[in-house]
């Protein structure tokens, strides 16, 4: 089983592991339209560290973050997060867990246009009919420099501070662990250094588990580790990553020619 090696995770709490996993799409047997997106992939990651996951494109990541987060049921293997066995759920069962221990960070921000920042922030407590703790939504957001757009709409903040906002909706029922999907795709430079350091700081201050699905060479270099896949296996890992590095093991997995690497193209300095 893939494991963190970092000394600060040795004895931390299991947040995530994953044993065998694997997800066919189609038919599945001899049939040749069926497609294995995970392949026994195998991993356990400890609380309070943050994991980004790449690779070429089709190689899993997302489905790998989709299953792992219980938003797709896997073909075979175990899924265990936070503690909890994610087989043999109902639907509602699942719901109620990603409410209440998993948060969710995506590329688009999917902030409803008609609420306002706060609303926005407040809206999964509503929907999970737990008690709305508005000091508590409002003290997160004032953490990440929001403090005077609670009542602003989404369209009137910038792509970075939209983010921020659903950052601030992933952290505000304190989940155990946070799944974040390319969630600087979409930010200019500053923005996501800006996104990245808020994630960093979920994770070294508040303790949260932070699990990140990128492209970019840049943004996984501030996560402890770096976990790669390749047609669906595991296909190595980089403990505490620089930019080049990662660039470099992308590029030997036919991510992208070196000369048009990320890192290559725009520098490092996100």
């Amino acid at each position: 089983m893939f494991r963190v090696t970092d000394e600060a995770a040795a004895g931390a709490p299991e947040a995530l592991r994953l044993v065998s996993v694997s997800k066919v799409y189609g038919r599945g047997g001899g049939d040749e339209t069926a497609v294995r997106a995970l392949d026994g992939v195998t991993l356990s990651l400890p609380t309070g560290s943050f994991t980004a996951v790449m690779g070429p494109s089709g190689s899993g990541k997302s489905t790998l973050l989709q299953c792992a987060a219980g938003l797709d049921q896997p073909s075979g293997g175990l899924v265990v997060v936070a503690g909890a066995e994610l087989a043999g759920n109902s639907e509602a069962e699942l719901t109620r867990l990603r409410r209440q221990r998993i948060g969710f960070i995506f590329q688009q921000f999917n902030l409803l246009p008609t609420l306002t920042v706060l609303q926005n922030v407040l809206l999964p407590s509503k929907l999970a009919g737990t008690k709305v703790n508005r000091a508590k939504a409002v003290s997160v957001l004032e953490r990440l420099g929001l403090g005077g757009r609670l009542r602003h709409l989404p369209a009137q903040l910038s792509g970075g501070q939209q983010q921020r906002v659903a950052i601030a909706r992933a952290l505000v029922t304190e989940p155990e662990v946070v799944f974040a999907d390319e969630p600087t795709g979409a930010l200019d430079t500053r923005s996501a250094r800006e996104v990245l350091g808020l994630l960093t700081q979920a994770v070294r201050d508040y303790g949260r588990t932070v699990v990140m699905v990128t492209h970019d060479p840049v943004a996984a270099s501030y996560a402890d580790q770096v976990i790669f896949l390749a047609d669906g296996r595991l296909a190595g890992a980089l403990q505490r990553p620089t930019a080049e590095e990662v660039a470099e093991r992308m590029t030997r997995l036919g991510a992208w020619d070196a000369e048009d690497s990320p890192v290559a193209a725009q520098g490092v300095g996100v």
